[in-house]
């Protein structure tokens, strides 16, 4: 399986692995968590994205929404968020 990184592409494997964390963008506005669907069933794996509008911390200071998308357009926009200059950073969500 190839490693999940701003220039790598990801190897779908067993189609279980999903991204899992928040990253931030280059301005520090906007903060987006990946959540994979506890519900989903392994055969159709669906991860919740929620957006958050952050303070001059980085930290949620407001709430932008939610999607629920299937894993792999969720590792699509995590790799591409990551060209695009969003960075992992480490956040308690839930």
């Amino acid at each position: 399986m190839a490693l999940r990184g701003a220039n790598s592409n990801f190897s779908y494997g067993s189609g279980i692995d999903t991204p899992n964390g928040c990253l931030l963008n280059a301005e520090g506005s906007r903060l987006i968590f990946f959540e994979r669907s506890k519900k989903s069933p392994r055969n159709n794996i669906k991860v919740y994205t929620h957006t958050f509008y952050t303070n001059h911390l980085g930290e949620p200071a407001g709430f932008k929404s939610t999607s629920k998308i299937l894993v792999e357009e969720a590792w699509k926009e995590w790799n591409e968020l990551q060209e695009l200059g969003w960075t992992e950073v480490s956040h308690n969500f839930g």
